[in-house]
């Protein structure tokens, strides 16, 4: 149905089953969540500015060496342990859950990842966020970020110039939540915006669709829709602008 007032749907939610989409390199093992898939003939893997959401694992005493990303913006969300971080800048940073990275590639940066040997397993998102230019300038950006507050919704990244903490260069913004189970919110949203929905632990009812541990939804429209815990769940949403401008040449997040 549309809203003849703004020329927007009222809200539809499309669910994504887990990701069939995984690399094992031993101690490193990812799975990719493609927003895209969710609609039929989409014909891109992406949504808009949101290229993939990418499950990370590391088991202690893993190293990845130093490597390159280019015309890509990487964010690192670390719900529970450390990701220590070298570059080729002479940065070492340690995020964890009190710490958000970007790491805004533009026209070229180095860095290797890795967990020490009595360092906890890792489980944590990267994020690649599609530019909307190429040959930007390089950089990173590691901050502390605000203490959660059960039951809300929390604003760590959004576009360069905005209230976040942290930015990135494209009409994203991104959000996490620790819900406890029976409580409910209202899922991240704004005008003109599409928002999807991943359940990095737990379950949820979205509206009437149930999503488990690893599942998703793309909701698109406009207009709140409720997001109800039937366990004590970690989520995580992003607000992406569809139409914005982007660029596809990012050494993973095309």
């Amino acid at each position: 149905m549309e809203d003849s007032a703004s020329g927007r749907t009222k809200p539809r939610i499309h669910a994504l089953g887990r990701t069939d989409v995984s690399r094992n390199q031993g101690k490193f093992r990812t799975h990719f969540n493609f927003p895209g898939r969710a609609l039929p003939d989409h014909g891109d893997h992406g949504y808009g500015p949101l290229a993939t959401v990418v499950e990370s694992f590391m088991d202690p005493g893993t190293l990845i060496r130093m490597h390159q990303h280019r015309e890509e913006e990487i964010i690192s969300w670390v719900p529970a342990g450390v990701m220590r971080h070298d570059d080729g800048e002479g940065n070492e940073l340690v995020t964890d859950p009190d710490h958000l990275m970007v790491m805004n590639a533009g026209e070229g940066f180095w860095h290797a990842e890795e967990t020490l040997d009595d360092d906890p397993p890792l489980r944590m998102l990267q994020i690649f966020v599609r530019p909307h230019s190429l040959g930007l300038e390089p950089g990173i950006q590691h901050e502390p970020i605000p203490d959660p507050t059960p039951n809300a919704w929390r604003h760590l990244f959004g576009p360069e110039g905005g209230d976040a903490p942290l930015y990135v260069r494209n009409e994203v913004d991104f959000y996490d939540c620790r819900l406890d189970a029976d409580a409910t919110v209202s899922l991240p949203s704004k005008p003109g915006r599409d928002t999807y929905l991943y359940v990095f632990d737990g379950a949820v009812e979205l509206e009437d669709t149930s999503l488990g541990y690893t599942e998703s939804a793309l909701v698109t429209g406009d207009g709140d829709v409720s997001v109800t815990a039937t366990e004590d769940s970690t989520l995580v949403a992003f607000s992406i602008d569809p139409d914005a401008p982007v660029t596809r040449q990012g050494t993973i997040g095309r």
